[in-house]
């Protein structure tokens, strides 16, 4: 839990919450920069086509990350009938945010492997510690708003497939059912034990870990 980091840590709070508002930017700064290519400037003229974290981060949103360890940023609001892709583009938007976290981590194990193999750096060093947590918080926001359930990212590509009107009737109780149900899983894998979600993410932490 971050707050019990900074209880513990303070050093390791700072690195987090500093890994976090990069996240957190580049993933809903991504959006915007998304729909605006794509023909939309709602997300510019609400200022959320820039890196200032301030424009992107919701309070309510940073401060239950902190003290209950389940948080999110502000949405970028953007009109899907500006899109010049009606069909994809939603779906591009939405999926530039986890794409921009897959780069990032990319980027990250990649300066990881070379500090590593080049020997400059201690493993204790700051900047070590920091691009290992920039890694993994980039890994987990993508892999968790690639599920295909309103509100996350995903549901934006499933939609897109079954834009048939046959589908109508799958569209519309995803999306008035889709956040009770994301609000299920993510309360039967923090509290009930479950570990669905955490026991998937910490798999992957490991195999990323073991090929750094």
């Amino acid at each position: 839990m971050p707050f019990e980091m900074l209880l513990q840590s303070p050093f390791g709070f700072i690195i987090w919450l500093g890994a976090i508002l990069i996240v957190l930017t580049i993933h809903e700064f991504s959006h915007a920069l998304a729909a605006y290519s794509l023909g939309d400037e709602t997300a510019k003229d609400a200022g959320r086509l820039t890196l200032n974290p301030l424009a992107h981060i919701d309070w309510l949103g940073l401060l239950t990350l902190i003290f209950i360890g389940i948080g999110w940023g502000k949405p970028v609001p953007f009109n899907p009938y500006n899109l010049r892709n009606q069909k994809w583009g939603p779906s591009i938007v939405a999926l530039a945010g986890p794409f921009s976290n897959f780069i990032t981590a990319l980027l990250c194990f990649v300066i990881l492997k070379l500090l590593k193999i080049t020997s400059l750096l201690p493993v204790t060093n700051l900047l070590i510690q920091f691009l290992f947590v920039l890694l993994f918080l980039n890994v987990v926001l993508m892999l968790f708003n690639l599920i295909p359930i309103p509100p996350l990212d995903g549901s934006k590509f499933l939609f897109a497939i079954l834009s048939a009107p046959k589908y109508t009737n799958i569209r519309s109780w995803l999306e008035t059912r889709g956040t009770l149900i994301l609000l299920l899983i993510i309360l039967a894998d923090s509290f009930l034990g479950i570990h669905i979600l955490s026991g998937f993410f910490e798999w992957v932490i490991i195999r990323i870990s073991e090929l750094i």
